[in-house]
């Protein structure tokens, strides 16, 4: 009989990634793949895309760090959620629970430990995430991508594994991104996006540099769900809402990319030797977790990084002068980085505790 794993995490793509690189290697070795999320999140969208997957949805609450009306609901839609994932998990007895963590994580964590399921839980950020600091006193094991992590999290099961990579970035063709993008070869491409959820105020910023930026370089954008902006018609200007198939492609096509600074797009990025200016999300909208992994990055002279507090026009083309002048340095600093087999590690890890 073979083995069940389910996965869980949501909320945004980062907390989505981890648990797309992991689930062809637990189908190819014959375990049963299930995964609980929330109803309307960004993880239906991307899960129900890999075949062979069911996808569970249950009800969730959001756990805001500001007042927010709903925040007198959520409690009771996370009491619901708990029952549910505990029903289901009961129902269908996997081996082992993995959680990347995102709201929707915490209802199936504490289902399973009612259930005494082992949990392994992954936490890509240098500081957890709120989702993953409730859940860590219910879990088997924490596997962290930063060793920095391992100071904030005061407990013998957090083992260091590194970045986990999604193997078809590495397979990306710059050619088909050319015809994609219906670009030419003649000058370099910048690739920008803002995270899954997309970035008005970077996407603003380039919009109004655009025609200086087309004069050196051509722009693939990816501006987030409702953020295209339908007037602009620019040769050497591509924007997508979201891509998913075409990612490694644009990718294998781009000289540098202009990103947030969450870890696992970064770990990709640096994994791909693409020179990178960081914006990370301001402390005022975050709990500071990209700032810390921006900074982690700058001290290794992986990119250049530009704070949102100090984003505007003038920096944003200096930032950008600055990191093509510092462009084969950075290039040479990533070659010399040695990620380690972190898929590999944390397979192994998630392996040994199932019952």
């Amino acid at each position: 009989m073979s083995k069940r794993i389910i996965f869980t995490g949501g909320g945004s793509a980062g907390h989505v990634t981890v648990n797309m690189a992991l689930i062809p290697q637990f189908q190819d070795m014959g375990w049963d793949v299930k995964y609980i999320g929330s109803e309307n999140g960004i993880e239906a969208q991307l899960i129900q895309k890999l075949s062979n997957v069911e996808y569970i949805p249950i009800s969730t609450g959001k756990l805001r760090r500001y007042f927010d009306k709903e925040n007198f609901k959520d409690p009771f839609r996370i009491i619901k959620g708990v029952h549910q994932a505990y029903q289901i998990i009961r129902r269908e007895k996997p081996n082992v629970v993995f959680s990347k963590g995102g709201f929707v994580s915490v209802p199936v964590v504490l289902g399973a430990w009612l259930n005494r399921v082992p949990v392994v839980i992954h936490e890509s950020d240098i500081s957890p995430g709120l989702a993953n600091k409730l859940s860590i006193p219910f879990a088997a094991k924490v596997c962290l991508t930063f060793t920095e992590t391992k100071e904030y999290i005061n407990s013998n099961k957090s083992t260091h594994i590194g970045p986990i990579i999604r193997k078809e970035l590495r397979q990306g063709n710059a050619n088909k991104g050319y015809s994609l993008c219906d670009f030419t070869k003649s000058k370099p491409v910048i690739l920008i996006m803002g995270g899954s959820l997309g970035s008005k105020r970077i996407n603003e910023t380039v919009r109004k540099n655009l025609n200086h930026l087309l004069s050196h370089y051509q722009i693939v954008h990816i501006c987030g769900k409702g953020q295209l902006d339908e007037s602009i018609k620019l040769y050497g200007y591509k924007q997508f809402e979201y891509v998913h198939e075409e990612l490694p492609d644009l990718l294998a096509m781009a000289d540098f990319v202009i990103s947030r600074a969450g870890s696992n797009s970064i770990f990709e990025f640096l994994a791909l030797h693409k020179p990178m200016l960081l914006i990370p999300l301001s402390l005022g909208a975050s709990r500071g977790d990209q700032i810390l992994n921006a900074k982690s990055f700058k001290k290794s002279g992986y990119c250049e990084v530009l704070f949102e507090e100090q984003l505007n026009d003038d920096s944003f083309m200096t930032a950008i002068s600055t990191l093509v002048a510092n462009r084969q340095t950075i290039v040479d600093t990533m070659i010399h980085n040695v990620q380690g087999k972190g898929t590999e590690e944390l397979v192994h890890i998630i392996e040994s505790v199932s019952k």
